[in-house]
C-alpha cells in the first residue's frame, strides 16, 4: 500500500469577516505552502508579519476557543479553520490574517470548507505525516473531561456531552471523520452559547462579536435562533471543535477518539498526550549509551534515558522515566513519594545540555554550565510510574552561551517549566 502523498491548495482565496470574540474585522488568505512546511499563520497586520505555527507548542490559550501564538503574535480561534484543513487532507498552507482572530463567519465549519474547495486542493511530492497509535491512550481532565482513543483505520471520534439545558442535556454520537463524513455531518454546524453568559463574557472581553448569524444562542425559553441545522447540533459542533484541536499534531490520525464532555483545554492535552505517545513508540534518537557519550553525568545523577526528538539548534526532546527504585524516593518522602522539583529541573537542564554539545565540536572537552534559571513554575506532582517528556527550544543562541525554555510534561500535562541560561565552557 502506497503512503498518502502530502496536500497543499493551488491559488489564494480571501475571506473576511468579525471575529467572535474580539470583534474586530479581519481578512483570512488561505496560500499555498511548501511541503513539509505544516499550516503557519502570518499576521499581515503587525510590523514584521510574524508568523505562528500552528502547532500544539504554540498553543497559548484555551479559553472557548484555541489560541495561538509566537512571541507577542496571537491568532485567536483557530479551530473551525484548522478542522477543515485536516478533514480536507491540507497539510502545508500558509494563513494571512489581517486582524488577531480569525473570522467566525456563520459559526461553523462550512465557510472554510468551501474556501478551501476553491483553492483547488493538489498533492505534493513528499509522503503525509500519519500518527498511529501501538495501544490506548487515555487521558483524564481537569474538568470532568476524559478521552480514550484506541488504535483504528482512518479517524472516528464518539463525543458524549452533557449541558444542563432543556435543549442540550445528555447527547452522544459517533462520527467517521473522513473527508465525505465531514461535509456531510459535521461541517455545518454551528458554535453556541448562553444568553445567560452574554454580560459576564463581554465584560472580560470575550464575545464581543458574538449574535444571532454567528451562533447558536440558548436562553431559558430555548433557541433563540431560527432552529438547528441538527437536532444534535450542539454534540457536532462540539465533534467538529476535537478535529480542529487535533490537527494541531501537524499529522493525518489513524485512531477512534472516544470524548466524555470535551473541551479545548482538554482536547489540547489530548493532543499532547497522543504525541507522547508517537514519540515514544518510535526509535529514539539518541539512547542512554549515546545520551552518556555527551554528557559527564553518570549514577545516580544521570536523569535523561534517551532522546526522542532533535533539531539542531532549534530544539529537542528527551524522556525521563520515574520509578520507584529511584534513590531519591528513599527520603522524599517515605510513605508518599514525590521527585523533588530541584531533580525534575535538573533532567530538563541535562536534556537542554544535550542540544547544546551538539553545537560544539570535540564534546569531550567541553561541560555545559547553567548560570540562570527563570521563569520557574512547578505545576503537578511527579511520582513513580510517571514518564516526563522533557521540550525545550533555542530563544537566543551567540557564541557559546544560550538561552533556551523548557517544560516537561506527564501525560500531556505540564508539570515544571523554566527558562535556562547556559555557557558551553572547558573541562
Amino acid at each position: 500500500m502506497n503512503s498518502p502523498s502530502q496536500r497543499t491548495i493551488s491559488k489564494e482565496v480571501t475571506l473576511d469577516g468579525t471575529g467572535v470574540h474580539s470583534g474586530e474585522r479581519a481578512s483570512v488568505t488561505l496560500c499555498p505552502g511548501d511541503p513539509d512546511g505544516g499550516i503557519v499563520f502570518r499576521r499581515m497586520d503587525l510590523e514584521g508579519e510574524p508568523e505562528v505555527p500552528a502547532d500544539l507548542d504554540h498553543v497559548v490559550g484555551t479559553e472557548l476557543g484555541t489560541t495561538l501564538g509566537n512571541r507577542d503574535a496571537k491568532v485567536l480561534t483557530v479551530e473551525h479553520l484548522m478542522a477543515a484543513f485536516l478533514a480536507l487532507r491540507i497539510d502545508n498552507a500558509v494563513v494571512e490574517v489581517t486582524g488577531p482572530e480569525i473570522p467566525i463567519r456563520d459559526g461553523s465549519f462550512s465557510d472554510y470548507v468551501a474556501a478551501l474547495d476553491d483553492a483547488l486542493p493538489v498533492e505534493q511530492d513528499a509522503e503525509a505525516k500519519v500518527l498511529t497509535l501501538n495501544g490506548p491512550v487515555p487521558v483524564e481532565g481537569e474538568s470532568g473531561q476524559s478521552y480514550v482513543v484506541t488504535p483504528a483505520d482512518g479517524l472516528r471520534i464518539s463525543a458524549t456531552i452533557d449541558f444542563d439545558h432543556d435543549c442540550i442535556g445528555r447527547q452522544y454520537g459517533s462520527f467517521l471523520i473522513d473527508e465525505a463524513g465531514f461535509r456531510s455531518e459535521l461541517a455545518a454546524s454551528r458554535t453556541f452559547g448562553f444568553k445567560a453568559d452574554a454580560d459576564e463574557l463581554r465584560a472580560r472581553g470575550l464575545a464581543l462579536g458574538a449574535s444571532l448569524e454567528n451562533a447558536v444562542v440558548l436562553d431559558v425559553g430555548g433557541v433563540m435562533n431560527d432552529g438547528l441545522r441538527f437536532e444534535d447540533e450542539f454534540l457536532r459542533h462540539k465533534v467538529g471543535d476535537i478535529v480542529g484541536d487535533l490537527a494541531l499534531l501537524g499529522a493525518r490520525i489513524e485512531a477512534h477518539v472516544v470524548a466524555e464532555r470535551p473541551s479545548h483545554t482538554g482536547n489540547i492535552a489530548l493532543g499532547r498526550a497522543l504525541r507522547t505517545h508517537a514519540r515514544r513508540s518510535g526509535p529514539p534518537v539518541a539512547d542512554v549509551a549515546r545520551i552518556m557519550q555527551f554528557l559527564p553525568h553518570r549514577y545516580p545523577m544521570l536523569l535523561i534515558d534517551r532522546i526522542i526528538d532533535f533539531e539542531e539548534g532549534k530544539r529537542i526532546v528527551g524522556i525521563k522515566n520515574v520509578t520507584i527504585n529511584e534513590p531519591f524516593f528513599q527520603g522524599h518522602y517515605p510513605g508518599h513519594p514525590i521527585m523533588p522539583g530541584v531533580l525534575i529541573l535538573e533532567a530538563m537542564a541535562q536534556c537542554g545540555g544535550l542540544l547544546l554539545m551538539e553545537e560544539v565540536q570535540e564534546p569531550d572537552d567541553k561541560v555545559v554550565y547553567f548560570m540562570t534559571m527563570d521563569r520557574v513554575k512547578f505545576r503537578r506532582p511527579v511520582t513513580p510510574g510517571d514518564t516526563i517528556v522533557f521540550e525545550l527550544e533555542v530563544l537566543q543562541l551567540r557564541r557559546q552561551v544560550c538561552k533556551m525554555k523548557g517544560r516537561g510534561l506527564v501525560d500531556g500535562h505540564v508539570v515544571a517549566e523554566a527558562e535556562f541560561m547556559a555557557r558551553i565552557m572547558d573541562r
